[in-house]
C-alpha cells in the first residue's frame, strides 16, 4: 500500500505523534494500532486488561474497533478511567454507560470493571477500584486529552505528578465543565456535576503502551500546551511526552496551531 503523503509523523521528546488529514482516517489508524498491540499481547499472555476513556472523541477510534475482526476479546479485562459523582445511574451521561452502549455491550470482553460512586460510599469506591486496578499491571490505556489539558479528570487544579493515590475525588475545573456542554453531553453548565472520581496522573501513567486519540478544532490550543510547552500541571497532558511507548493520533483540526 502506498503511504497516504498527507499523513505526517513526528516524535517530541519520547511521545509519538501521527497527524491525520481527516476525523474518521485517525480513528481508523488508532482502531489499527490498538488492535495490533491486542494481538501481540494475546501471543504470550492469557489476559490482557485495559482502559478507556468516554467522550465523543473517541466515537471513531471505537467504532472502528469494535469492527476490527478476529480479536480476542475475551482475554480483556477493561476498565474506565472517569466518572461523574452525584448523577443518576442510568443519566446517558455516565461515563459508564457511555462506554456501555459505545463499547461494553457490543464485543464480549472477558470482564467489565465499572465505576460507581455515589456521594455515600465514594471513598469506598475510590479503594474498591484502587484494588481492583492495582491488581496486575494495565496493558493498554487508550485516551484523549481535554480542552484545557486535563487527562481522565485530572484537570490542572488537582493534576498531580506524583500523586500517592491511583484513584481519587476531583473538584471539576470550569473549562472542563464547560467542555462537557461543547460536547454535547449536558445542556447548560449548570447541568454538568461539579465533582467526579477519576484515575489519577501516575495510574495512567503506568499503562504500559498508550493510545491517546485527539481530534477537533477545539482541542487545538491543548494540543500546541501538550506537545511544545513546558512539561507540567498547568498542561497535565504534557507528560505524555514522558512515557516509554505512547502514541498520539491527530486530525488536521486538532493539530492547526502546530503550523
Amino acid at each position: 500500500m502506498t503511504p497516504n503523503p498527507e499523513v505526517r509523523k513526528y516524535q517530541i521528546d519520547r511521545l509519538r505523534i501521527t497527524i491525520f488529514p481527516e476525523r474518521s482516517a485517525m480513528g481508523q489508524a488508532a482502531a489499527a494500532g490498538v488492535a495490533d498491540k491486542i494481538r501481540a499481547l494475546a501471543a504470550r499472555q492469557d489476559a490482557i486488561r485495559m482502559v478507556f476513556a468516554a467522550a465523543p472523541s473517541q466515537n471513531e477510534f471505537l467504532d472502528a474497533l469494535i469492527k476490527t475482526e478476529g480479536l480476542p476479546w475475551a482475554k480483556i479485562t477493561a476498565f474506565h478511567m472517569d466518572e461523574y459523582i452525584g448523577l443518576d445511574p442510568a443519566a446517558p451521561q455516565r461515563f459508564g454507560q457511555f462506554l456501555r452502549a459505545r463499547l461494553f455491550d457490543r464485543v464480549p470482553f472477558g470482564r467489565i470493571h465499572y465505576l460507581n460512586p455515589s456521594t455515600e460510599r465514594v471513598a469506598q469506591e475510590c479503594e474498591r477500584y484502587t484494588a481492583l486496578f492495582t491488581a496486575a499491571p494495565i496493558d493498554i490505556i487508550c485516551m484523549g486529552i481535554g480542552e484545557n489539558g486535563h487527562i481522565a479528570f485530572n484537570d490542572p487544579p488537582v493534576a498531580d505528578f506524583n500523586d500517592p493515590r491511583i484513584v481519587k475525588v476531583v473538584d471539576l475545573d470550569p473549562v472542563c465543565r464547560q467542555q462537557q456542554v461543547n460536547d454535547g453531553c449536558f445542556a447548560s453548565l449548570n447541568e454538568v456535576p461539579k465533582q467526579a472520581i477519576t484515575l489519577t496522573v501516575p495510574a495512567l501513567a503506568a499503562g504500559k503502551s498508550l493510545f491517546i486519540i485527539v481530534p477537533g478544532k477545539t482541542k487545538s490550543k491543548a494540543v500546541h500546551d501538550t506537545l511544545l510547552g513546558e512539561i507540567g500541571t498547568h498542561c497535565p497532558a504534557s507528560i505524555l511526552r514522558n512515557h516509554p511507548d505512547a502514541e498520539l493520533y491527530l486530525d488536521a483540526d486538532s493539530a492547526a496551531a502546530l503550523a
